[in-house]
């Protein structure tokens, strides 16, 4: 149990659980039927009944340097604070909970209303408990796909490659490879100046059950040359060391 001089909280958590949901719902029935099917679903649940309960109650993990939540279902009709404006003061933090509202209001003016304060989805009532948890997963699948580690983005003498964007400038112009010649220069520009045999180069960017000849890597290579280089036929950035393999650089 959270109490504070006026409020009680029920929280529901177990051991192992990855994700935590604030319900803000006034309307009781509804509130434990949320709870039920949210704990089903492996979620921990914290309910609070209004709006002020659940400023206070967020407000107790301000110093804390963590976020309580990793998600918010916020009815909009609350009392004391409605949602809107609890939506509207989080954002004004840079709290960036997701937030799924709902609401009985179920017009474009509302729904749109409701986005534009900094909702990230919004249901109108009444809904089936289905639809609510497939929302929430979506919203919290989205969120961990956020807060994934961006990959850095490569860069050697004239050549910039982004993984994320599957583009590669050299000197300045974007040159368009296959998927093989983009994994092989992704792989030598994260190696630098390590030199790789044929076997090497196809067990990572083929993969260990590719069948086929071992030559289908100075193929690739050539193409890559003529892409990158200047002079293919003098090589400035993929080099044959001979006996060994490829280097880059």
């Amino acid at each position: 149990m959270y109490t504070t001089e006026s409020t009680k909280y029920s929280a529901r958590t177990d051991i192992g659980q990855t994700s935590r949901i604030l319900v803000v719902e006034d309307e009781e029935l509804i509130q434990e039927m949320l709870a039920v099917a949210l704990e089903e679903e492996g979620y921990g649940v914290t309910t609070a009944p209004d709006g002020r309960s659940a400023i206070e109650y967020l407000k107790s993990f301000e110093n804390s340097g963590e976020l309580p939540f990793d998600l918010l279902i916020l009815d909009l009709m609350l009392p004391q604070i409605n949602g809107l404006d609890i939506c509207r003061l989080l954002r004004h933090q840079g709290n960036p909970v997701p937030i799924l509202m709902l609401s009985a209001k179920g017009s474009e003016t509302d729904r749109v209303l409701g986005l534009e304060v900094g909702a990230d989805d919004y249901l109108t009532k009444p809904f089936s408990m289905r639809e609510l948890v497939a929302r929430c997963r979506a919203l919290l699948r989205r969120q961990r796909l956020s807060n994934l580690p961006q990959v850095p983005v490569l860069k050697f003498k004239d050549i910039t490659l982004n993984p994320q964007e599957c583009r590669v400038l050299v000197r300045g112009l974007e040159v368009n490879l296959s998927p093989k010649e983009f994994r092989l220069l992704e792989l030598f520009m994260s190696y630098a100046r390590r030199v790789w045999s044929r076997e090497q180069l196809l067990d990572q960017v083929w993969g260990p059950d590719f069948v086929g000849d071992s030559k289908t890597v100075d193929v690739h290579i050539r193409w890559l040359r003529e892409k990158l280089e200047q002079d293919p036929s003098h090589p400035e950035y993929i080099v044959t060391v001979r006996g060994f393999g490829y280097r880059f650089g």
